[in-house]
């Protein structure tokens, strides 16, 4: 019997032993002898000392090098009263979450009081922000390396040329493979190296050419000369971009003349009708836009493509009840004809601002339209303005193929040659009259669900494109699609070239003298009518 209760007494001890021995295990950090060393040497008073601590961590391997550095860099890498290194995950309220920081096990919520925070100061940052880099350069991630030999860029000192030399070698990607020769020439260069100087011909970077400007103005007279040589060159390449990125804002802004003034070009010239409501019905298809997107809340790809036809629909049947409802009982009466138009249009703004609201709205624009495609350094173009000069051709070429193709398109060109002859041929005119408004002014709420994507809704929409419409149908011919293309995306580009030196309101009053000039010499626009009543 003794012995059965030694026996149960000695399991009884060795179960106590082994839960206490676990419990300890529970509430202390693993044996890591040398990560405890590094996060040690921390917590200095000493700034340089602190600073060697840093480099320490880089230069360890540890997986967790990166987390601690981006934790002592934000702040959150901090000390418990019992000396236990942790993160702080969120540093709002009273008490914050924290995890350790070897294990990186959550410990749940701490009070502030309970935390000692490792202080760094501006140069330790700056350390930090390099080291951050360095360690993000061996990522498996590209955009990761991408993003860290972008940080480096001016960044970098004596002690990482060295292995930023070997790291240009082995790295695969050639963008960050250029991101960190750049970032080695500018050291180079601030260093007094020739070589840098060579390496940065041609370069485009902003620090680069901060870097070369100093070393124009150094007092080696080699190297000053090579650098001021090599500004010289990339102030020429910049011209070129400046060039090119002014073509392509002249293009697009061309092409969302080409959008609105297209529908008007075709009523204009069938009809003769100088409808000063067209603006609106851009306006009604921009609202359209911001309407499927409250239908479709966080699919703004998904409503943008179905606003296409809605918009579509919704301004050719504002068009269709304009035309059956005014413009029919005005025919051969223009400035009636205008007067109404413009009280239409005076109409359509206020209901808007009833119904909807005087403020403007923003339509989201979905993510494949967002950002910009990079060309180079200094030439980079906005992807949404590229989707809306795409727009605008692809509503073109339908617009031709209806124009060329269809019985339609063949009846509108009858009735604009010479209506009289086109009703003797057995064509109704009328008919044709309804189409064509409905056609010009579906193409219109197109222009305005493409609106949407380069500038805020609002009532006060169309009022901004309709005088730039009608000098657009004007210039490049009455009814004629090629003449409102050519011209068109003319008047962008020359907008675009005048503003920079003239301002906005002085270049569109010289495009306005300019289309007068042109007028008067020829009366007719870039592309004429043809048929009889071009001759009338």
């Amino acid at each position: 019997m003794r012995r059965f209760l030694s026996l149960g007494l000695l399991c009884a001890l060795l179960l106590s032993i082994s839960f206490t021995a676990q419990a300890q295990s529970d509430s202390n950090p693993p044996d890591d002898p040398a990560a405890l060393e590094l996060l040690e040497a921390l917590d200095v008073r000493s700034y340089p000392a602190k600073g060697e601590a840093i480099t320490a961590i880089l230069q360890s391997d540890d997986e967790r090098a990166r987390d601690w550095l981006q934790a002592l860099l934000d702040g959150r890498l901090q000390r418990t009263d019992d000396g236990r290194f942790v993160v702080v995950l969120d540093n709002r309220g009273r008490d914050w979450p924290v995890a350790d920081a070897l294990t990186n096990e959550p410990l749940g919520d701490m009070s502030r009081r309970e935390l000692d925070r490792i202080g760094i100061n501006n140069a330790l940052r700056n350390q930090l922000r390099s080291a951050i880099a360095v360690v993000d350069l061996y990522s498996p991630d590209v955009e990761r390396r991408r993003s860290s030999a972008e940080r480096l860029l001016g960044e970098v000192d004596e002690e990482l040329a060295e292995p930023l030399g070997e790291l240009i070698t082995e790295e695969e990607d050639r963008q960050v493979q250029r991101r960190l020769a750049q970032a080695l020439a500018i050291y180079q260069v601030e260093s007094g190296q020739l070589e840098g100087v060579e390496a940065l011909r041609g370069s485009l970077h902003p620090r680069a050419r901060v870097a070369l400007s100093r070393a124009a103005s150094g007092e080696d007279p080699v190297i000053a000369d090579a650098a001021s040589e090599a500004l010289t060159s990339i102030e020429q390449n910049l011209k070129i971009n400046r060039g090119i990125e002014t073509l392509y804002f002249g293009l697009s802004l061309g092409s969302v003349l080409v959008l609105a003034a297209i529908g008007l070009a075709i009523t204009f010239g069938v009809m003769g009708v100088i409808n000063m409501a067209h603006g609106e019905l851009i306006m009604l298809g921009a609202y359209t836009t911001w309407m499927m997107q409250q239908l479709l809340p966080g699919q703004p790809g998904l409503a943008l493509i179905l606003s296409i036809p809605a918009g579509f629909m919704v301004a050719a049947l504002a068009g269709i009840a304009i035309e059956r409802g005014v413009i029919q009982f005005l025919k051969g009466r223009p400035l009636e004809t205008l007067l109404a138009t413009f009280g239409i249009s005076l109409i359509l703004q206020q209901l808007v601002r009833t119904v909807i609201s005087p403020l403007n709205r923003t339509v989201i624009t979905p993510e494949w339209m967002s950002g910009s495609l990079v060309v180079n350094d200094a030439l980079s173009l906005t992807l949404n303005r590229m989707f809306v000069l795409g727009f605008a051709l692809v509503v073109f070429a339908g617009l031709m193929l209806i124009m060329r193709r269809t019985r339609l398109g063949l009846e509108v060109r009858a009735v604009t040659q010479n209506r009289a002859m086109a009703r003797s041929m057995g064509i109704r005119a009328t008919r044709v009259d309804i189409m064509t408004f409905a056609l010009g002014s579906g193409v219109a709420g197109l222009a305005g669900v493409a609106l949407s994507q380069l500038t805020n809704v609002g009532p006060n929409l169309g009022q901004n494109y309709i005088i730039d419409s009608f000098m657009v149908v004007v210039f490049g011919g009455v009814g004629n699609l090629w003449g409102t293309l050519v011209a068109g995306l003319s008047l962008g580009i020359i907008n675009q070239v005048l503003e920079p030196w003239a301002g906005a309101v002085l270049a569109k009053i010289i495009v306005l003298v300019f289309i007068i000039l042109f007028i008067q010499k020829r009366p007719r626009g870039l592309f004429p009518q043809k048929g009889r009543a071009a001759e009338g």
